[in-house]
């Protein structure tokens, strides 16, 4: 009988903007993680979707990208990227305040995987290599 385990992997690849770079601290100890929110976009080029994803960004490379567009952003930069999430899932809350205080929302989570490019302004910054060669021709439709 094996030890190995078998995993289903659902993974999401796409472009959209980055967003809400930060360090995460656990109240309850645990190691500090880097978090960043990527807004999707989908749908048709003029009358395009977004959907916001809350992210636990995995991985150095990942890393290193995210914390280096943290920088682009602080200085009110717009940047795109191509990515890959993995571990999705959706999470309930209560919104607390405003004018929808008291109502339940959605926020859908997961893990940013791999960062492909990244676009600041419109202008390339970064890219991993030709293994995102089919998601730069995306980007520049």
């Amino acid at each position: 009988m094996s030890d190995d385990k078998r995993y289903f992997n659902l993974h999401v690849r796409g472009l959209g903007y980055l967003d809400r770079v930060r360090e995460i601290r656990p109240k309850r100890g645990g190691k500090p993680f880097l978090a960043v929110d990527v807004t999707a976009i989908h749908g048709p080029a003029d009358a395009t979707q977004r959907t916001r994803f809350q992210c636990i960004v995995r991985g150095r490379e990942a890393e290193r990208v995210v914390r280096a567009a943290a920088r682009h952003l602080e200085a009110g930069r717009k940047v795109l990227a191509g990515f890959k999430l993995g571990d999705l899932y959706a999470e309930l809350y209560r919104v607390t305040s405003g004018e929808r205080a008291g109502e339940q929302g959605v926020a859908l989570k997961a893990r940013l995987l791999t960062v492909y490019w990244v676009k600041v302004d419109g202008r390339l910054v970064y890219s991993a290599g030709e293994r995102d060669r089919d998601e730069r021709s995306a980007a520049s439709a």
